[in-house]
């Protein structure tokens, strides 16, 4: 008897099966990421127009949340390495979210709110790259791009039914923020009850494990591809600041508070649409014209939000932002785990996050004074020109395809 799971033709023509905990882990991020879009859809409005916080300060604040998770899941990698297990850390993690949901009604002034935001970061940060290695585990070399394509389009959805809950309730409350939050720890406590059902699966080289404290010789060991890989995730983050300027740019023309997260809907929608679709493709084709693809996209994105002045052009900014999102993002996870030492998944993947997250801290936190200086143009401007950067580095590198399914079809 075979057992359930999502059954999808592999390279060379055999069938590979996503493992039903891909399923599961998916149902995790979506209920998670449902809780968190309530919150964070609304918390830039929150910020600004109850708690009479900066520009300035938001930035900031999402910048110290971004790069508190990224160095947490150097470590939460590591120990997964090291212990053999990864669903412990995975476990705990999104428990931490679930519990700190709490803090968010509670808030009442913009110190508060930068605790929960830490807190709600480091709980992302003990479970994202163990949670990842769990999935590069147990998901076949050839379809990874696949597997890590759905669990984006899962999560995704989540944000895109978070903010239309949030509007709905925001409405029905007549404006209620914390209302909304109170409502949003939910979802979040429903993802602890899915996740029970996620089996534990010992990684192949669990045996030779590595050291708990990362050492020096692991980064070296690291082949050239996944640095590259590092590098350009990294150039890609510094291009783009938090979604919560999408949400402010929607407040600055004139879009109602209630309505505000309207702009992370339309985003989430076209990302969860395209996620699976683009990581079926990062499969098949070389992964660089795709990067590139995406790179194209997210400077239209900018140039888009930049000019826009009212609400449908905001909107058309928001949905390419979605789309480049959706088109990068699974390839780039997939090239990690790819290019990764089976022993060293885990320390790979916080390798990677802890760069994404240093440079979303820079990126949010320039976008916020730059929008103080200059506003979206400002921002936009900025974020297109460092897109461009990524652009040179993906031009020069040759045209080679780093991922493992290549080599399994040479055998």
């Amino acid at each position: 008897m075979t057992n359930p799971g999502l059954e999808l033709s592999g390279d060379g023509g055999a069938i590979s099966r996503l493992s039903p905990n891909v399923i599961r882990l998916g149902l995790v991020s979506l209920l998670t990421a449902m809780s968190s879009a309530m919150v964070f859809g609304l918390l830039p409005v929150f910020l600004v127009k109850v708690l009479e916080a900066s520009t300035a300060s938001l930035g900031l604040i999402e910048g110290i949340a971004e790069a508190t998770t990224s160095f947490i899941k150097l470590f939460s990698g590591a120990v997964s390495d090291w212990t053999g297990r990864r669903k412990p850390l995975v476990a705990m993690g999104y428990a931490l979210s679930a519990v700190n949901k709490l803090l968010f009604p509670l808030a009442g002034a913009t110190p508060v709110v930068l605790l929960a935001r830490v807190l709600d970061r480091v709980g992302k940060g003990m479970r994202d790259a163990p949670r990842d290695a769990f999935l590069t585990d147990v998901t076949p070399s050839a379809i990874r791009g696949r597997g890590f394509g759905l669990r984006l389009a899962f999560y995704t959805a989540g944000f895109v039914i978070g903010p239309l809950a949030a509007m709905a309730l925001m409405r029905l409350s007549g404006g209620d923020f914390r209302f909304v939050f109170w409502v949003a720890v939910l979802p979040a406590a429903l993802a602890i009850l899915v996740l029970t059902g996620v089996k534990e699966v010992r990684w192949k080289g669990a045996e030779n494990r590595p050291r708990l404290l990362i050492r020096r010789s692991d980064l070296v060991s690291m082949p050239p591809q996944f640095w590259w890989a590092v590098v350009i995730a990294g150039l890609l983050s510094l291009a783009r600041f938090s979604p919560a300027f999408l949400v402010l740019k929607a407040y600055d023309i004139g879009i109602a508070a209630a309505s505000v997260p309207g702009m992370l809907v339309v985003m989430h929608l076209v990302y969860s649409v395209v996620a699976y679709p683009c990581g079926i493709l990062a499969d098949q084709i070389d992964r660089r014209v795709q990067l590139a693809i995406g790179t194209v996209i997210l400077i239209g994105a900018d140039l888009v939000l930049a000019s826009a002045t009212n609400v449908s052009v905001a909107v058309v900014g928001a949905a390419l932002w979605g789309l480049q999102m959706g088109v990068t993002q699974g390839l780039l996870a997939a090239s990690i785990a790819d290019a990764a030492p089976d022993h060293l998944r885990g320390t790979a993947f916080g390798v990677y996050e802890l760069a994404i997250g240093i440079t979303t801290f820079v990126a949010s936190a320039t976008a916020g004074f730059l929008w103080m200086i200059g506003g979206a143009t400002a921002s936009c401007g900025a974020s297109a020109i460092v897109a461009g950067g990524a652009m040179v580095m993906l031009l020069r590198r040759p045209s080679k395809r780093v991922e493992a399914s290549a080599k399994q079809i040479k055998h």
